[in-house]
C-alpha cells in the first residue's frame, strides 16, 4: 500500500509522538484540577500542531495528501466529541476526583494509541490483500451510522452502571479491587494483599470504551485515505488532544444536543464513499466521492448541527427559566395569601 512516508519519516514522526506523550506524563505527575485557562491553552496547542503538520504535508507531498490528512483529522476530531460524552459519564460513575481525572484520561489514551496502531496495521494489510475490505468497512460504518442515529433519538446520556461493565467484571475475576481511592496510585494494599484502585479500573474502562470507538473510527479514516501513515497521524493527533478537549468542553457537551445526528450523517457519507470506491474498482463507470467534496460535506454538517444544537439548547433554557419564574411567582402569591389570611384572623381576634 502506497504511503508518503519512508523509514526516516516514520521514525521521526513516532519519535515526535513519544516526546509529546513524555511531556504529558511529566506535566500530569502531580495531580491537580485542570482549569479552563489550562485546558484552552493545551487545546489550542493540539489544534495548531496538526494544522501545522497538515500544512507541511501539503507543501512537501502535494495537495492530495494534504487534503486527505486534513479531512481525516476533522473526522477524527468530530468523532472524538462523541467519545467525550461517554468519558464524562464514566468518570462520573467512578466518582473520579477532579484532580485525578486527567491522569485517568491519559492512561486510557495511551493504551488506545497502541491499540489503534495495531488496528491500523491490520486494516492496511486487509485493504492491501482483499479489495472487498472497502465494502466491509463501508457496511460497518453504515451500521454504526444507524446505531448512532438511534442513540441520538432515544438519548444515551443516562447513568453508567460500572458494576455491569464487561471490563470491570473481567478485572474482578483476575485481581482484587478496592472501592477506595489511594491518591494517584493505581495499585494499593488491602488486608495484606495487592488490589487495584478505582483509578486503575477507570483507566481500563476508558481504554475499553475507546476500543469500541475504534471499530468505526479507524475505518472512517481509511474511507478518506488508504495511506497508513496519514491514518496513524490523524488518530494520534486526535487522541493526544482528547484530554485537553475534555476539560474544555465538559460543560458545553450537554448543549450539543444534535451532535449525534451529525455524526450519523458523517459516518453514512464516509461509508458510502468506501462502498463506491469498492464498486468503482469492479465497475469503472460507478462514480466516486472526491475527498474535497467529502471534506466540504463533513464541515457543513458539523457547522449545521452546532448551530441547531445551540439554538435548541437556548430555547430549552428559556423555557426552563420561564417555568422557574412562574413557579417562583406562584409560590410568592401563596405566601402573600397566607400572610393576608393570617393578618385577617389577627384583626378578627
Amino acid at each position: 500500500m502506497s504511503t508518503i512516508a519512508d523509514t526516516t519519516l516514520w521514525a521521526v514522526t513516532l519519535g515526535g509522538f513519544a516526546v509529546l506523550i513524555a511531556v504529558d506524563l511529566f506535566l500530569t505527575r502531580r495531580p491537580h484540577a485542570v482549569g479552563l485557562r489550562e485546558a484552552a491553552a493545551w487545546s489550542a496547542f493540539y489544534v495548531a500542531l496538526p494544522l501545522g503538520f497538515g500544512a507541511w504535508v501539503w507543501l512537501a507531498h502535494g495537495r492530495q495528501p494534504g487534503v486527505e490528512f486534513l479531512t481525516g483529522y476533522v473526522v477524527e476530531k468530530s468523532l472524538s466529541a462523541d467519545n467525550l460524552f461517554v468519558f464524562l459519564l464514566l468518570l462520573g460513575a467512578f466518582a473520579v476526583p477532579e484532580e485525578l481525572r486527567q491522569r485517568v484520561l491519559l492512561y486510557g489514551i495511551l493504551g488506545a494509541l497502541v491499540l489503534r496502531a495495531v488496528f491500523i496495521a491490520l486494516g492496511a494489510a486487509a485493504l492491501e490483500a482483499f479489495s472487498f475490505t472497502f465494502l466491509v468497512f463501508g457496511l460497518v460504518l453504515a451500521g454504526t451510522a444507524v446505531k448512532v442515529f438511534r442513540d441520538a433519538r432515544s438519548g444515551h446520556g443516562g447513568p453508567v452502571d460500572v458494576g455491569r461493565m464487561r471490563s470491570v467484571r473481567l478485572l474482578r475475576r483476575i485481581v482484587p479491587l478496592t472501592e477506595d481511592y489511594d491518591g494517584p496510585r493505581r495499585l494499593t494494599r488491602v488486608a495484606g494483599r495487592h488490589a487495584l484502585t478505582p483509578l486503575a479500573v477507570a483507566g481500563v474502562a476508558v481504554l475499553a470504551t475507546d476500543v469500541v470507538f475504534a471499530v468505526d473510527s479507524v475505518p472512517a479514516v481509511f474511507g478518506i485515505t488508504t495511506d497508513p501513515y496519514l491514518v496513524l497521524a490523524t488518530n494520534a493527533f486526535a487522541l493526544l488532544g482528547l484530554r485537553a478537549l475534555y476539560f474544555l468542553l465538559a460543560g458545553a457537551l450537554s448543549r450539543l444536543v444534535h451532535l449525534g445526528y451529525g455524526l450519523a450523517i458523517i459516518l453514512a457519507v464516509i461509508g458510502l464513499k468506501l462502498v463506491l470506491h469498492w464498486a468503482h474498482g469492479i465497475w469503472p463507470a460507478v462514480p466516486q466521492i472526491p475527498t474535497t467534496v467529502g471534506l466540504a460535506a463533513i464541515v457543513g454538517v458539523l457547522v449545521l448541527v452546532t448551530i441547531t444544537s445551540l439554538r435548541a439548547s437556548a430555547g430549552r433554557r428559556s423555557v426552563e427559566s420561564a417555568s422557574t419564574l412562574a413557579s417562583g411567582g406562584g409560590a410568592r402569591e401563596d405566601q402573600h395569601r397566607q400572610r393576608s389570611r393570617h393578618h385577617g384572623e389577627e384583626n378578627a381576634r
